[in-house]
């Protein structure tokens, strides 16, 4: 049990991190301006951690009111992302990352889309309104066919479907089984999922900026396995209904 339960949370933020320091501070800046009643749980693989020293040098003006830091049960940021939301204690669960790649403005709404009752909400880069600036052109290319063919040809009601940048009712989380091993392919898989089993699904649309300091951990030909797993199962439930993926 944590000292934090018997609290109550509108929503928990959850930050997988690794040498985060030169972003951390900037990250809790922005996240200060958030919509009060949340908590951020900064998840970590090891001590050494420069995250970890630089969210401790933060003054309380600095930071949000509750920030945790919530050492990894596992490795890698799939282990990180999965961790947090268990340890979160809020209804309302949002994953971000900690490199201010993603739409601080978003997240207000995405919230309260979440309370209304969508099972997930997506930021989505790739619809009306939306915008991707920098970054890698292959893996931003390969992202936005991906999110888009699966718009146009298995049905799902968002077109940026491969991003983390999320916000996820607990509920659903707790009766979703997360079946993906590694990287960041787990965003797809929980989408496809709540959709093809008659979940809420929705999106906004939101700005995403690569990063300006720090170094990506993002593996693209490591990681595309997981992600065409679930790409594919999608399209093959669309038109065969087969379920096994």
């Amino acid at each position: 049990m944590t000292a934090l339960e018997g609290q109550t949370f509108r929503y928990s933020v959850v930050v997988p991190v690794y040498n985060e320091g030169v972003n951390i501070g900037r990250f809790c800046e922005q996240a200060s301006r958030l919509p009060s009643g949340g908590e951020f749980l900064f998840v970590y693989d090891f001590e050494q951690d420069d995250t970890l020293a630089a969210l401790a040098g933060l003054g309380p003006q600095e930071k949000p009111a509750v920030v945790r830091t919530v050492k990894n049960r596992e490795s890698g940021v799939r282990g990180a992302i999965v961790t947090g939301m268990a340890e979160s204690l809020a209804p309302v669960i949002v994953v971000m990352m900690a490199d201010l790649s993603d739409d601080f403005p978003k997240v207000d709404e995405m919230i309260r889309r979440a309370e209304a009752g969508a099972d997930v909400v997506c930021a989505s880069r790739y619809m009306r309104g939306g915008n991707q600036i920098g970054g890698p052109f292959l893996k931003g290319l390969m992202s936005r066919a991906a999110g888009l063919t699966l718009h146009w040809f298995a049905g799902l009601p968002v077109h940026d479907p491969t991003n983390s940048f999320k916000a996820y009712r607990k509920e659903f989380l707790e009766r979703t089984p997360i079946e993906s091993s590694a990287g960041f392919a787990l965003a797809l898989e929980l989408t496809v999922k709540a959709h093809l089993s008659g979940g809420h699904v929705e999106e906004v649309p939101a700005d995403w900026i690569d990063r300006s300091a720090g170094s990506s951990r993002f593996r693209l030909a490591q990681w595309l396995p997981h992600y065409l797993r679930w790409y594919f199962w999608a399209l093959r439930m669309r038109w065969t209904g087969r379920r096994k993926p």
